[in-house]
């Protein structure tokens, strides 16, 4: 949505964005006790897909623009999660 907003803004010649993500832990390197959950770290894919004429700048500025997406700003910081049972 991100994206889409900001091509539109500029006049971009966008026509179709797509997004795919995939998730695993991986473990971080140089760890002493590899085993214990601590040592992972979340991995995320992400797959961007671009459809329309578009230059190879314009390419990169949406891929840049990719990393202002709240959901990426999110996920990249150190989140805190509070739940109460009400």
């Amino acid at each position: 949505m991100t994206i889409r907003m900001y091509a539109r803004r500029k006049g971009m010649a966008l026509q179709h964005v797509s997004v795919d993500v995939t998730h695993n832990k991986q473990h971080i390197s140089e760890c002493d006790a590899c085993e214990a959950s601590a040592t992972k770290r979340d991995v995320f894919r992400r797959e961007v897909r671009l459809e329309g004429e578009l230059s190879d700048e314009q390419r990169a500025r949406l891929l840049d623009i990719a990393d202002k997406c709240p959901v990426h700003k999110t996920l990249h910081g150190s989140a805190v999660i509070e739940t109460a049972l009400v």
